[in-house]
């Protein structure tokens, strides 16, 4: 993220569009990287300052596995995928992102006009 939206960010939302991007496919870092932003319409750009570590915080929490591949490009790169744990961790934490969501949304939507009549 740049460094100006990634104070606006959730605590835990990079980590969950990580998990949400390797749903259905392992990627390895830069295509992880240009898939959230892609999916964000160009508003988010995960910088790689911030993407590994949540990487690696993923990976040690056991929600990512990691394996070495050669590229279409034919380079080495670390490709990602999700486990198991990672898969119950993304829908719990996604019904909890939800609420949080829904609850902002509420606080933020207009007051009713305290008195109407004026």
């Amino acid at each position: 993220m740049r460094d100006s939206s990634r104070r606006d960010l959730f605590p835990g939302a990079l980590e969950l569009m990580v998990l949400r991007s390797l749903e259905l496919e392992s990627l390895h870092g830069y295509a992880l990287a240009m898939r959230i932003q892609q999916r964000s319409r160009d508003l988010l750009q995960v910088e790689e300052g911030s993407l590994y570590p949540a990487l690696q915080r993923l990976l040690k929490g056991g929600l990512l596995e990691a394996r070495w591949e050669i590229s279409a490009t034919n380079r080495r790169v670390r490709t990602y995928s999700l486990t198991r744990k990672g898969r119950k961790h993304l829908a719990h934490e996604t019904a909890r992102f939800d609420q949080m969501i829904e609850g902002i949304r509420s606080v933020l939507s207009p007051l009713p006009d305290p008195d109407p009549q004026s």
